[in-house]
C-alpha cells in the first residue's frame, strides 16, 4: 500500500478537529508513516506517533481540557514553586503562562519523554524569535519542542530551548506540509486556521481584527505552501466560529467539525486508488 504523511496545522483548540482525521486512518485501517505538526498539531500528533487511537485522544481531551473545573485546578498546579523561579521566568508577566509546566501536568502519561520513543516519526515546527525562522525538532525531548511550537504570544511565555526562544509557530508555518513532501507517496495536511466572521457591516473590534489578522496570515502561509505542493490533499474543517484558546467548547468543537471524518475516509479512499506521486511525475 502506498504511503501517507499527516501535516497537523496550528489553532489552537480548533485543532481538535484533527482527532477526526486520525479516526479517518484508523477506519480505513491506514497508518500515517509520518506526521509533522505545529502547535496544536504537534501534540495530537505526538500523541498518535506515541500509539493512541484518535478515540484515546479524544476521551483523553474531553476529560482533562474541556472540564472547567479540572483544568483550573491543573493550571493552578503549574505556578511558579518558588520566588526564585518567579524572577527566573521574567518576574510579572501578566497573563503570560509558562507552557511547558501546563504540559507536562496536563498531556497524557502515554506520551515518551523523547522523539527516538515514538512509534511514528513526528517533525514539530516551532518559530525561533530572535532568528525570524522555523526550527524543526525531530530528535531529543518531546515537550520542551511542544511547547515551543505551542507558544501563543502574550497568552504564554516564550520558550527557551538549547539557548534559543521560541514563540508559535503558526508565525512561520502554520501547517507544516512541506516537512513530508518527500517521505511518503501521498501528503494529507489539515488546515484549521479561522477566517473572519459576522456580516459586511459595522467597524470590528480592535480584540476581533487584531485575532483576524493573525489567522488572515496563516491562512495566506498555507494557501502559499499549497500552490508549490499541489498534490497535497488539503482538508479544512468548519472552524471559523471558533477562536484558538476555546477548550472549554471542546465537546462542541469535535460536534460540529464530525463531518471532517466521513469527508477525510472518501478524500483519502480516492487518493490510495490513484498512482504515488511519484508514478504521476512520470506519467507527465
Amino acid at each position: 500500500m502506498d504511503s501517507i504523511a499527516l501535516a497537523f496545522g496550528a489553532g489552537g483548540a480548533r485543532g481538535l478537529a484533527h482527532v477526526h482525521v486520525l479516526e479517518a486512518f484508523e477506519d480505513l485501517g491506514v497508518f500515517p508513516s509520518m506526521i509533522a505538526g505545529t502547535s496544536i498539531g504537534s501534540i495530537i500528533g505526538c500523541a498518535r506517533c506515541a500509539g493512541m487511537s484518535g478515540a484515546e485522544i479524544k476521551d483523553f481531551v474531553l476529560d482533562r481540557v474541556s472540564n472547567r473545573r479540572r483544568l483550573l485546578r491543573d493550571l493552578f498546579r503549574t505556578r511558579p514553586a518558588n520566588l526564585e523561579t518567579f524572577f527566573e521566568e521574567g518576574g510579572l508577566r501578566i497573563a503570560e503562562l509558562n507552557l511547558e509546566r501546563i504540559l507536562g501536568v496536563i498531556l497524557p502519561p502515554e506520551l515518551p519523554p523523547r522523539f527516538e520513543d515514538l512509534k511514528i516519526p513526528l517533525k514539530i515546527a516551532a518559530t525561533d524569535y530572535f532568528e525570524q525562522s522555523t526550527t524543526v525538532f525531530e530528535t531529543g525531548q518531546l515537550l520542551p519542542a511542544m511547547a515551543a511550537s505551542s507558544a501563543i504570544p502574550a497568552v504564554f511565555l516564550p520558550v527557551e530551548f538549547g539557548g534559543h526562544f521560541y514563540i508559535d509557530g503558526s508565525a512561520t508555518k502554520p501547517c507544516p506540509l512541506d516537512l513530508v513532501q518527500s517521505m511518503a507517496d501521498h501528503v494529507v495536511a489539515v488546515d484549521v486556521s479561522g477566517g473572519t466572521q459576522g456580516q459586511a457591516f459595522g467597524r470590528p473590534h480592535k480584540i476581533d481584527a487584531v485575532y483576524a489578522s493573525n489567522q488572515l496570515m496563516q491562512m495566506s502561509i498555507v494557501k502559499h505552501t499549497v500552490a508549490k505542493f499541489p498534490e497535497t490533499l488539503l482538508l479544512r474543517p468548519p472552524v471559523d466560529t471558533f477562536r484558538s484558546l476555546d477548550f472549554l467548547h471542546a465537546r462542541q468543537i469535535l460536534e460540529e467539525t464530525k463531518p471532517l471524518r466521513e469527508k477525510a475516509k472518501v478524500e483519502i479512499s480516492r487518493l490510495l486508488g490513484g498512482p504515488p506521486r511519484d508514478s504521476r511525475k512520470k506519467l507527465t
